[in-house]
């Protein structure tokens, strides 16, 4: 006998029976996997669901895209298939109605069933002033965006932290900022200027704790695009670890946080240099759209980062 069981974390599962199991980790879905998937088997499913032909519903292939770009923001299928049930359950009313007999979801009216769309892209835009950096974070439930936002104000040497920080990522904002005052002449900084300001190191979506020490270089980055009055380019996303002499180390849940950077239209990746071999899981199509950096040094990392 066999038993196949699922979950989202695995910290939940009593140590006992986890060391008795083998453990297989999903990662998130391609924009390619997701489409194929929804055409042979969500589409399907839900049209028999909601007691519609395929004569009286048909979906473009643009239609699904734009559903899982502009409505979905996932590494998974379940938000996808409840937005395609929610179009085939209006599609449904429309022909019990008498209103129509056929209906083409196409990628023009896909508003009209599901409203205007609620993912935007918000990677250029957040990044448009100096003092904002986009990272990447892994989440039980694949990878995600996030921005680290920096800003200074007359005071004395203070540093604030906020956005819900866990010990691990507190850490990392106080090892970027000592690597920054301990290195102030050699990057380019007043040295004076931390002795008279305060430093506000703020992560948005404060409702949801976050920690680990992967936006330790996102961070850093921050800090020096705000000190500098520099932004950082358009469609840039980082990854790693740093230290106090200013090393990038390799972290986790590499193939996660590239697809997550795809969804968001993300065009360049930094990356830890020793997390290169961590590209092989990443599908070609993938890899193709984005322009990756391995770097093993802070200063290497600015240099690609700021404008």
């Amino acid at each position: 006998v066999m038993f196949i069981t699922t979950a989202n974390v695995l910290d939940t599962i009593p140590p006992a029976l986890r060391d008795r199991m083998e453990v297989l980790e999903m990662v998130g879905y391609t924009l390619d996997e997701k489409l194929n998937i929804t055409k042979r088997y969500l589409v399907p499913r839900q049209r028999e669901a909601h007691g519609l032909k395929s004569g009286q519903i048909s979906f473009t292939k643009g239609a699904i895209k734009k559903v899982i770009a502009g409505y979905t923001r996932e590494a998974g299928l379940r938000n996808l298939e409840r937005e395609i049930a929610n179009i085939c359950r209006a599609v449904a009313a429309k022909i019990a109605a008498d209103e129509s007999k056929f209906e083409s979801i196409t990628q023009d009216n896909v508003q009209d069933y599901l409203g205007s769309a609620r993912v935007q892209p918000e990677a250029a835009e957040r990044t448009s002033t100096p003092g904002v950096a986009t990272g990447l974070a892994w989440t039980p439930f694949g990878g995600e965006i996030l921005f680290i936002e920096a800003t200074a104000m007359k005071g004395k040497k203070n540093l604030t932290l906020t956005g819900q920080l866990g010990d691990v990522m507190k850490e990392s904002a106080i090892t970027a900022l000592s690597f920054i005052r301990s290195n102030a002449k050699a990057l380019g900084v007043d040295e004076n200027f931390f002795e008279e300001h305060d430093i506000h190191i703020h992560i948005p979506a404060g409702a949801i704790p976050k920690d680990g020490p992967s936006a330790g270089v996102t961070m850093m980055t921050a800090l020096m695009s705000m000190l500098k009055n520099r932004k950082i380019k358009r469609y840039l996303a980082m990854t790693g670890e740093i230290t106090l002499r200013g090393q990038v180390l390799p972290v986790g849940g590499i193939k996660d946080k590239v697809l997550a950077a795809h969804r968001a239209g993300i065009k360049t990746i930094i990356l830890p240099k020793r997390n290169e071999k961590d590209l092989e899981d990443v599908p070609e199509n993938v890899k193709k759209d984005i322009q990756f950096h391995f770097e093993d040094r802070m200063i290497h990392v600015l240099e690609i980062a700021l404008e």
